[in-house]
């Protein structure tokens, strides 16, 4: 039985993996903010899972991602996908610190909690999934708490995977382009949606990547639309 984690499993990329990951030998732990949308996820996926864990916390605290990390328990997880994040979007003189800790609570330091409570427990052939960002390489004009964030954990994923190397755990870091996900609903602006990315794409990398045999890491995807980023 084969227990994964995925953070951000409300809506978006993170429903869309939990829908591609549900099978009869997989619990699935789902953790969100959003309790009706939760369940949503939750419901879409019990039918074809051995079990569905809800998991309602908020990572922007210590407090929530030690709750959380209660809540999992001791056994061992054989997936994490640190998938939760949020964006400010706003000139970096705008940016306040409350909004910049926030960032770096659920963009970085829950990643790295959950990284290291559960990395050791983790059995050989096992992977942990950071979904970053095309911004965890390129810098954007009023994006730069969200690149930051994304920059730290790409940083910090890099050195960590080196370290898990001798345990025979994978670091899969996944690098999509803008995705139409809920998260551009609150960013001001005229955006193409229907040229972005889909959820269910950003998902199939990461089936794709945890199908490969244990011993072979495919350890960076980056998605792109092919005719071009915004």
């Amino acid at each position: 039985m084969k227990r994964i984690l995925i953070t951000g499993a409300s809506r978006g990329i993170g429903r869309a993996t939990a829908q591609k990951l549900a099978a009869p030998d997989v619990i699935l732990l789902l953790h969100g903010r959003d309790t009706v949308a939760l369940a949503e996820t939750c419901k879409a996926v019990q039918s074809q899972c051995a079990g569905v864990i809800k998991l309602i916390h908020d990572l922007a605290t210590e407090k929530g991602v030690s709750n959380l990390i209660s809540q999992v328990g001791d056994d061992p997880l054989d997936v994490l996908i640190n998938n939760a994040g949020i964006a400010v979007v706003k000139p970096f003189r705008e940016v306040t610190p409350e909004e910049w800790k926030q960032t770096l609570g659920v963009n970085v330091t829950a990643p790295f909690l959950l990284m290291q409570r559960f990395a050791g427990q983790m059995p050989p052939g096992s992977s942990i999934v950071n979904i970053l960002s095309v911004a965890a390489k390129t810098g954007f004009a009023d994006w730069s708490a969200y690149c930051m964030s994304k920059f730290a954990l790409e940083g910090f994923s890099q050195s960590v995977r080196q370290e898990l190397r001798e345990h025979r755990i994978r670091m899969i870091n996944i690098y999509p382009a803008a995705t139409n996900t809920e998260i551009w609903d609150d960013v001001a602006g005229d955006w193409p949606r229907n040229k972005m990315i889909s959820p269910e794409e950003v998902a199939s990398a990461v089936v794709y990547a945890l199908s490969q045999p244990q011993n072979v890491a495919v350890e960076n995807i980056t998605l792109s639309n092919a005719a071009g980023n915004l």
